[in-house]
């Protein structure tokens, strides 16, 4: 099954599990909200049932205390009646008010057909046997008359009292009989009522329950089950995918080594290991002499292959407690515990580098990786992390110095190189706080004309104490730190600024070139820096070229300035290919949509009158740029005959020694005022107009 499918099915699955999740809640819910209204209405019907008996139980009462009372009154003495008679009064008034409240809360009808019910109230109330409401009217109006009567007899009625006969207001014992009577069959009908009212509540709440814990159950069995079988299963994925990332973020993802993460993290620890044990830790520093050509010439999957076997070499090398680094690119390190002598350490290191030289075959192509390494020992030549890497790294480039495929020592020697070279970087970052560093300014001229093509910006650097460094000293230092940058804005802001002035003052100089580094074009606002110094010089972008390395297209796939280049080509800057045919760039990226002057290294232009090879390589090198629409440029020329030479070949435009040196602003400045073009007087004649 496609991935499609399985992500459409998952999707519908987590979807109807999720319906069926907030269904069986609904559910649930519906039901625990009808079992709690039935539980409140049988609490209602409780109370209510229960103030009907208690209403009942009190016209019982009082039914039996208005008889009661009655007899006292009439035989009690004048002087006692009173307060007889005032009781009878207050008992009947009860007994009258509890009844219409009663009939209120039974809600009775006479005309009602529940009257011929036998269990209903109606049938006590109003049908035979009992006819309460006959009785409980009678007694009521018998009461009231007899307290009537009593209250004319004692003078305490306000409006004359009862006026009938006294056969009349006889309180006949019958009629509160028969009314006990009544009301103690009406509570048995409300008791009775109340209880099948309850049964029937309950055996409804019990079927809510029961289907509630049925609901449960079958939401537990078919949407619980599998959504906690789907839970655990994602943790499990989460679970594995924590380890995995956990795994990648201290490891190689091409070769499996440690990654310079892990290192980071953990080469403080082995230091203080070896420190416990008294013990030498050694931190060899390889790198392969010839990765770059690999890449360049079989592609980056063959340098991939290299890697790979180089990594796989050093595991099979090295012992179980060694631990094998990979910092990035084609740079390795590894770590040997307990590494011992000299010896033994240049032992282990050899064996290493020994294996890892040995030839590679890719696809039918026998590679030959070639491989340098540079070692440090703990705690000889650093007693902490960062410097005994740093000391390593020296080391590696002494060995490359020496022509690579081989194995170096750190040494005093390369301490004191060590030393000079932090003082250096201090020294420029000083330097780039003060923006000290000065633009020096080498014109470019047309062989045949003598015209002036353009003028190359360099960068140059007065020390305050050791004087005018070149910039093969510094640059290389300021590019291992990562203060080019800085440096190159310097530059460019000042050449830009001074080529504007320049161009305000109407003197020729063709185009301004100026170096840019790799480092600089990733620089993520390069553009908008550029664009930025431009516009507030007032310099047009046709005046201004940047001078690239094949190296910068080489590396293109990885760094992605491509479209930073497109861009600031499309403003109008022009872009130069420098030290051409110095590098392995394919004649795919001499491309005139992309690029607008070549500019031939100066290894092919020296000695060109005497050396036949240069000449067929400048000579090739000038025709495909021609046959390409692109112009060329030739630095390096310092003598009369090599100048000769590149005439002869077609080459015209030149730059070097033999036309001008690397001149401050000043000097420039009247270097190109003294050849510029003169312009034509015109001679004004005395005398008068024809």
């Amino acid at each position: 099954m496609s991935q499609q499918p399985m992500q459409t099915f998952s999707g519908r699955l987590i979807l109807l599990i999720k319906a069926g999740y907030w269904l069986a809640l609904l559910i649930i819910a519906a039901m625990v909200m009808a079992s709690f209204i039935l539980l409140q209405q049988m609490m209602a019907g409780q109370r209510h049932d229960a103030t009907l008996l208690d209403i009942v139980g009190m016209q019982k009462v009082l039914s039996q205390r208005i008889v009661f009372l009655a007899n006292a009154a009439g035989a009690a003495t004048r002087n006692q009646q009173p307060a007889l008679v005032t009781a009878f009064k207050q008992a009947t008034a009860d007994f009258e008010r509890n009844y219409d409240l009663l009939l209120e809360r039974v809600v009775a009808d006479p005309a009602s057909p529940a009257r011929l019910d036998p269990k209903s109230v109606e049938s006590v109330l109003f049908a035979k046997p009992f006819h309460l409401d006959y009785f409980s009217v009678g007694l009521i109006a018998n009461g009231e008359r007899l307290v009537s009567a009593f209250e004319s007899q004692l003078g305490m009625a306000d409006n004359g009292g009862y006026k009938g006969g006294g056969e009349r207001v006889n309180l006949d014992a019958s009629v509160a009989n028969a009314t006990l009577s009544g009301y103690a069959a009406l509570g048995q009908r409300i008791s009775a009522q109340a209880d099948a009212q309850s049964g029937r509540l309950l055996d409804l709440h019990r079927t809510l329950f029961y289907s509630t814990i049925g609901v449960i159950v079958l939401v537990a069995l078919f949407i619980f089950r599998p959504m906690s079988n789907a839970i655990l299963r994602k943790t499990r994925e989460l679970i594995d995918t924590r380890n995995s990332m956990a795994f990648i973020a201290v490891h190689d993802g091409l070769t499996g080594l440690h990654n310079r993460t892990f290192l980071t993290d953990h080469f403080d620890t082995l230091i203080k290991g070896a420190q416990r044990r008294r013990e030498r830790l050694a931190a060899v520093h390889l790198d392969l002499d010839r990765f770059k050509q690999i890449n360049d010439t079989l592609g980056h999957a063959a340098g991939d292959y290299v890697l790979v076997v180089t990594a796989q070499r050093m595991r099979d090398s090295c012992r179980a407690s060694d631990l094998c680094v990979r910092l990035g690119s084609d740079e390795f390190v590894m770590i040997l515990n307990g590494a011992g002598g000299t010896e033994d350490i240049n032992t282990v290191a050899g064996r290493v580098l020994t294996q890892i030289n040995e030839p590679i075959v890719y696809r039918g192509t026998t590679i030959l990786p070639g491989a340098s390494a540079g070692v440090a020992v703990y705690p000889i030549d650093a007693d902490n992390a960062q410097d005994l890497l740093v000391h390593a790294d020296l080391a590696l480039h002494a060995a490359k110095k020496r022509g690579g495929g081989s194995l170096s020592f750190f040494s005093e020697e390369l301490r004191h190189e060590l030393d000079y070279r932090k003082r250096l970087e201090h020294d420029i970052r000083i330097a780039i706080a003060a923006k000290a560093f000065q633009v020096y300014f080498q014109p470019q001229v047309s062989l045949s004309n003598g015209t002036i093509g353009g003028i190359e910006a360099l960068v140059r650097w007065k020390h305050g104490e050791r004087g005018m460094i070149a910039p093969g000293e510094f640059i290389p230092i300021a590019e291992k730190s990562g203060l080019m940058p800085a440096i190159g804005r310097i530059v460019i802001a000042k050449a830009i600024g001074e080529a504007a002035e320049w161009n305000r003052a109407g003197i020729a100089f063709g185009r301004l070139a100026v170096n840019v580094s790799g480092s600089e074009l990733r620089e993520a606002d390069f553009d908008a820096f550029l664009f930025g110094a431009l516009e507030k010089a007032g310099l047009p972008p046709q005046k201004l070229s940047l001078e690239i390395v094949e190296s910068v297209i080489l590396d293109d796939e990885k760094t992605g300035i491509a479209a930073k280049l497109r861009h600031i080509r499309a403003a109008g800057v022009h872009l130069e290919l420098d030290d051409f045919g110095t590098g392995y760039a394919s004649l795919s990226h001499v491309n005139p949509n992309e690029i607008d002057r070549l500019k031939i290294d100066r290894r092919f232009v020296q000695n060109i009158d005497e050396n036949g090879d240069n000449t067929k390589i400048v000579r090739a090198i000038t025709e495909l740029a021609r046959g390409l629409g692109i112009s060329i440029v030739a630095e390096g020329a310092e003598t009369e005959a090599e100048l000769d030479s590149l005439m002869a070949i077609g080459c015209d435009q030149v730059q070097g020694y033999s036309i001008a040196f690397p001149m401050p602003q000043d000097q420039a400045r009247e270097w190109l005022v003294a050849r510029a073009p003169k312009r034509a007087r015109l001679t004004v004649l005395q005398g008068r107009l024809a």
